[in-house]
């Protein structure tokens, strides 16, 4: 059992609707199931009218436990016969049929006609019951004496002494008289048999001998009805009488190897004729019960055994027959009966990456800007907008469940974001937070929660981030994994909306695996959504920094210039170098706005550099496979590259990755054996990026004067320098220039 569920079903029960005993039966199965009095307590607090405090604890002590107590089943049932279900839990025998488990719809079912014959031979009638119900050696114990209370007639306490075996063969030789054999009744009252054998000792539950039967009475609705429920629930019936009431008893076969297991499933039993309409007597559980005894009149009518052994063969096959029938899957469909007519496709959330009712993970590692990655999505489908500038977003409402950051963190978070992004909000309606920090549970206890919450909200998307935070089980067993996912599925098709979360990668270089096979643990989690999107960073090349550094001056140079009115100096050529545009600021500026140049260009490289590359690589179930994206994280947005990090690749391995940072740090072996022709030319194609390559862009590069270079270029033989711009020579077909 677990504690979670039961809260839960708890919450579903008014104490206000409950009598007296069914109170008290609460307080029991809360004990029962090792709960506090404080929880009975304030639950009944609800109800104000009747509260008294210290009237639960005062109670509470006289629960002292027996051999049949009342278990936490009693509230499930409560809570399920109110419109309760558990998602997610899976179904016991002591737990309620969701309400998914409908067979029945009493509204629309054609009612059964019973039929009760003038003429009849009620010993007859007896005996068949007796051939139906016991074994020959079996005590029965049945009831002819009763007694009057307020208008009605009750039973007396009856015989137990002699076996089916023994009243068969005396109710064979009466010639029709029960009363011989029996004892007379009071033609008014009738007369009463118990359904289970006894051990000749008593009448008791403890006298029971073998838990077979249990007793199916209803007086709620019609005969026709009752009658027609019992069938359509193809219920083991070992016999259905005619009660000469308002009813009829169903002897139902149980067939427990004891009382416990009897409880446990009588209480399913129950559950499932409720659930389809079928409102029972409570009282009619107990396997000692008293039923109609066939073959008798009561007030004129008479108790009739309509049928025997009927609808299921045994309780393992009708249980079997229930559970397949109200599993709430689909039934299956024939292509032919559809091939002409199919159903829409959802439409896109994300244009060419997900639908809508869909799941979609994004993974990726520490650092890479996920949370933020995911908030971006949340405002493009607020607002509409293309998503990393590339994808364009359904506009809807949208619910971002966070679960990692403190609850002001989050909404500066996103007012970041849209600033940003240089968006003003107008799509703010759209947009909800729910801060769960500090707060979360297993998905499987928040998607019913999430679920219940959102119902009328008509999101288009749900954003969970991040799942570790409520993952259920070993994220590395694939069983357990794919019942964590399948509340993904549940959301989505009770909310009628998209899921969306984050998990990160596992640990280790990812460079050198497929992108859905990055994400930790089970590989679930890659087969599992309709979307997978892989964030990888790339590693950049100096060449690659040197350009972010080189840009980030420019545009310091740019803006100061524009700031002074010299918008005029400069030409958009010029603004692509980096010592162009520095002798344009000498010529035009100041001492003072020179040194304020310095500052800000220092300011701009350091921000430059700051940024770091990402690839999003896309396995999609519903869409064609889409070429990586490069992206730059400039925190706190991501920016579609432009073309600058299209040739770069992640590293595959450890090795590589400290290869790399050494190289970084001290030179590769073979940047130390590089010749002045290869030094150059990494310069010259560094700086081409730039559009014109200059002989102070190229000085800049080496960390050399300009004299120097120029004097290398010459002596190389392969550039031309001419008025400070860098050509290369043309090849010869001999191999010269």
């Amino acid at each position: 059992m677990d504690q979670n569920d039961l809260l839960d079903a708890l919450e579903h029960i008014d104490p206000a609707e409950l009598d007296y005993h069914q109170w008290t039966e609460v307080g029991m199965a809360l004990k029962e199931a090792g709960l506090p009095c404080s929880v009975w307590e304030d639950w009944s607090r609800s109800d104000a009218g009747r509260f008294h405090r210290g009237e639960c604890a005062k109670k509470w002590e006289t629960f002292k436990g027996s051999a049949s107590p009342v278990t936490e089943a009693t509230i499930f049932k409560m809570a399920a016969d109110r419109g309760w279900r558990s998602a997610g839990h899976e179904l016991d025998w002591d737990d309620p049929i969701s309400e998914g488990g409908v067979i029945v719809d009493k509204n629309w079912i054609e009612d059964r006609s019973i039929h009760i014959p003038e003429e009849w031979e009620p010993h007859k009638q007896l005996i068949a019951y007796l051939e139906a119900l016991f074994e020959p050696t079996e005590n029965v114990g049945y009831v002819t004496k009763s007694w009057k209370k307020d208008d009605r007639y009750l039973p007396a306490q009856g015989s137990w002494d002699r076996t089916a075996g023994q009243l068969i063969e005396a109710l064979a030789q009466c010639k029709g008289d029960i009363g011989s054999v029996l004892g007379d009744y009071d033609p008014a009252a009738g007369a009463w048999i118990r359904f289970n054998p006894l051990d000749g000792n008593g009448c008791k539950n403890d006298n029971v001998s073998e838990f077979r039967f249990a007793l199916i009475e209803s007086d709620e609705l019609e005969i026709e009805k009752q009658n027609a429920i019992i069938h359509e629930l193809e219920l083991p019936c070992a016999a259905l009488v005619f009660s000469g009431g308002k009813s009829l008893h169903a002897i139902v076969r149980i067939d427990a190897p004891d009382y416990g297991e009897y409880r446990r499933r009588v209480d399913y039993l129950y559950n499932v004729c409720q659930k389809n309409g079928l409102v029972l007597d409570q009282a009619c559980r107990n396997p000692s019960r008293l039923s109609r005894m066939p073959g008798v009149l009561r007030n004129g009518q008479k108790q009739y055994l309509l049928e025997t052994n009927f609808g299921k063969q045994s309780w393992a096959e009708w249980k079997e027959w229930i559970e397949s029938a109200t599993d709430d899957l689909p039934d299956t469909e024939s292509m032919a009966d559809i091939w002409d007519d199919l159903p829409e496709l959802a439409d896109p959330l994300i244009e060419g990456v997900l639908r809508q009712g869909h799941k979609m993970l994004l993974a990726g590692p520490s650092k890479a800007g996920k949370s933020f990655a995911l908030i971006e999505l949340c405002i493009c489908i607020a607002e509409g907008m293309k998503w990393f500038g590339k994808w364009r977003c359904t506009q809807g409402k949208v619910l971002y469940i966070n679960l990692e950051l403190d609850r002001a963190s989050c909404f500066h978070r996103f007012r970041d974001v849209y600033e940003a992004l240089g968006k003003v909000p107008q799509g703010l309606h759209n947009l909800d937070v729910w801060n769960l920090r500090g707060a979360s549970v297993p998905m499987d206890k928040l998607a019913p929660k999430l679920i219940r919450r959102a119902a009328k909200k008509n999101y288009i998307a749900v954003v969970i981030d991040p799942i570790y935070k409520v993952i259920t089980g070993d994220e590395n067993s694939a069983d357990q994994m794919a019942k964590f996912c399948n509340q993904f599925d549940l959301v989505c098709r009770e909310l009628g909306c998209a899921v969306i979360y984050c998990h990160h990668h596992s640990k280790g270089a990812q460079g050198g695996k497929r992108s859905m096979d990055r994400a930790s643990g089970s590989g679930v989690f890659a087969r599992d959504p309709d979307a997978m999107l892989d964030m990888t960073e790339l590693e950049l090349t100096e060449a690659i920094r040197t350009q972010l550094e080189n840009k980030a001056a420019c545009r310091a140079c740019c803006a100061l210039l524009d700031k002074r009115g010299c918008r005029d100096a400069y030409g958009p050529d010029d603004a692509l170098s980096k010592a162009q545009m520095l002798e344009i600021c000498r010529e035009h500026l100041t001492g003072a706005d020179l040194r304020m140049l310095d500052v800000e260009i220092d300011k701009a490289k350091k921000k430059a550099l700051s940024q770091t590359a990402w690839r999003i690589e896309g396995t999609l179930r519903e869409f064609a496979r889409f070429d990586p994206v490069n992206l730059w994280f400039d925190y706190p947005v991501h920016w579609l590259d432009s073309g600058m990090l299209e040739d770069l690749q992640p590293e595959s391995d450890a090795k590589a990755k400290a290869t790399h940072a050494a190289a970084k740090r001290w030179g590769s072996k073979e940047d130390q054996q590089k010749s002045s022709k290869a030094q150059l030319e990494n310069a010259y194609n560094a700086c081409l990026s730039n559009g014109k390559v200059t002989l102070y862009a190229m000085a800049e590069y080496l960390d050399l004067k300009p004299d120097t270079v120029r004097r290398r270029l010459k002596t190389d033989g392969g550039y031309w320098v001419e008025d400070g711009i860098v050509g290369r020579k043309a090849l010869q077909a001999n191999g010269d220039f």
